[in-house]
């Protein structure tokens, strides 16, 4: 039994009739035993938040989004136009991803950023694993696409990519307070302790005081939500 493509059977020599469809979905041709057995027409339902996440993610200054499907040419057109989408690339093989998302990152290579993939079949998993940032989503990845992935989304949600960019920024921006404040007030009690101006009590201030200051800082990112695992490969 054979099951997939057009090019599929046109590889094992069978037979079979084209069919003409103007659903957007994608049809599966099916082969028994050498012989063309009939044709399965599937679609895929768009996610509810797809678009509000390729909106939020244009106005975070993301450049450039780019769809990779397997899917059929009419299928992925429409899908793409639904959820706001411009360039896309369809009736994709696992290796045709990866070549894709290598030719991105080869154009980013002078570029400030990241290229990020984000996945959950099985036929993702290469593509996760080789871009700069993999990402899997929980509520349907398959084990092999969440084992590669640098970052696991918890909930079948895309909008979770936008809100992990809005996170990252938040963390760097307090990361970089913290490090202009510890260093402002080190070098202050400094020039403090050379000029025989700074008590014991203040030295303790600039050591202790400055690191419970940091962590006090840095817990202002609690107030987002833990909907969102990253895992760290040691």
């Amino acid at each position: 039994m054979a099951a997939g493509s057009i090019r599929l059977l046109q590889k094992e020599k069978i037979k079979f009739t084209p069919i003409l469809t103007h659903n957007p979905s994608t049809t599966v041709y099916v082969a028994v035993d050498g012989t063309f057995a009939g044709c399965i027409s599937i679609s895929d339902k768009i996610k509810e938040d797809a678009y509000w996440a390729v909106k939020r993610l244009k106005e975070l200054g993301v450049k450039r989004i780019v769809m990779l499907t397997g899917d059929a040419e009419k299928s992925a057109a429409a899908a793409a136009e639904k959820i706001g989408i411009k360039e896309y690339h369809a009736e994709l093989l696992p290796q045709d991803k990866v070549k894709l998302i290598e030719n991105l990152m080869a154009e980013k290579k002078n570029e400030r950023g990241y290229t990020v993939f984000v996945g959950d079949g099985i036929n993702d998993a290469p593509v996760i694993a080789r871009a700069d940032i993999g990402v899997a989503v929980e509520g349907s990845a398959s084990d092999a696409a969440l084992e590669a992935a640098d970052v696991v989304f918890m909930g079948s949600l895309p909008s979770k990519l936008a809100e992990a960019v809005e996170i990252a920024r938040y963390t760097k921006k307090i990361v970089f307070q913290n490090i202009f404040m510890a260093l402002g007030i080190k070098i202050g009690f400094i020039i403090l302790g050379a000029a025989g101006s700074a008590t014991l009590w203040e030295a303790v201030f600039a050591d202790v005081g400055v690191a419970l200051l940091a962590v006090i800082n840095a817990a202002r990112v609690l107030k987002y939500g833990g909907s969102i695992l990253v895992k760290l490969s040691i």
